[in-house]
């Protein structure tokens, strides 16, 4: 039976039971269930604090599990990234106090401030500089102001909690991070591991894409065609209207509208758009 590792909560932990759902597994019901049982797809399901799922699975006590690329990173075990699954997006970055002008430079020989000291200590050392981890685990912006170091590394989305701690962002970014799948670094993947992979993968191309149909002159097809390219090809088929024709194409459902006007433009009528719940491409 195939043992994944779920984050049990934090942000991930609601989106990653989602997608699985989707994918067509049981989740729990009771946020209490620490192990769920889903005997029709041979897996089981263990919900563990976000931090400690790569070093579960890195160990070869189960064989894959959702956390975040940072998480994994951060916590130096023998695990490996084999799926983005497109959510829990995150940047982390280098801030020090608003009134310097610094660079990756200005860390050599200061204290840096973190949640997360694998992933700056990487950093680090492939920057060649050398500087001394504060590891905190939390409030990390108010460490500068109350002397515990002298610059910060964490997540940044707006950067407003930074500048309300008279601090700003600097340098390039350390990490863009996301929720992932992992596996044990070093092994083959496995059939039960690739049937997961797969299912994920359509829910994530689900939830990106449309079904777009609409109805054109034959003349147009071209034009149509070039509009809506699919991701192989257009399924085209004949009307009983002469000279018309029924397209069908996967589209981007973050373009679906623009491409929905570009269509009507050229003279395309009866434009539908469809969800997809699921797909194997």
């Amino acid at each position: 039976m195939l043992r994944i590792a779920v984050p049990n909560k934090g942000s991930l932990a609601e989106s990653a039971s989602e997608v699985l759902r989707e994918a067509g597994y049981r989740q729990r019901t009771d946020l209490r269930d620490l192990v769920l049982s889903d005997p029709d797809n041979s897996v089981e399901f263990y919900y563990l604090r976000p931090r400690d799922i790569a070093v579960y699975v890195g160990s070869g006590e189960l064989e894959a599990g959702i956390t975040g690329r940072d998480l994994l990173i951060d916590s130096e075990a023998s695990a490996t990234e084999v799926l983005q699954l497109d959510f829990g997006k995150s940047t982390f970055r280098f801030a020090g106090p608003v009134s310097g002008e610094w660079t990756l430079e200005s860390l050599s020989g200061r204290r840096v401030a973190t949640s997360y000291p694998g992933l700056v200590k990487n950093c680090l050392i492939t920057a060649g500089i050398s500087a001394s981890v504060v590891r905190l685990d939390g409030a990390v912006e108010s460490s500068v102001r109350l002397g515990v170091a002298d610059f910060i590394a964490d997540v940044v989305s707006t950067g407003n909690t930074l500048r309300q701690a008279g601090l700003k962002i600097f340098g390039d970014p350390i990490l863009v991070s996301e929720a992932v799948l992992i596996q044990r670094a070093g092994v083959e993947i496995a059939p039960e591991v690739e049937i997961l992979i797969r299912r994920l993968q359509g829910v994530i191309i689900a939830r990106q894409y449309v079904l777009l149909d609409y109805d054109v002159p034959r003349e147009l097809v071209e034009r149509a065609c070039a509009i809506t390219p699919g991701l192989e090809s257009p399924t085209i088929s004949p009307l009983q209207k002469a000279g018309w024709v029924a397209i069908r194409a996967m589209v981007l459902r973050k373009e679906t509208n623009h491409v929905m006007d570009s269509l009507w433009a050229i003279g395309a009528r009866g434009i539908l758009v469809t969800d997809i719940h699921a797909c194997r491409l």
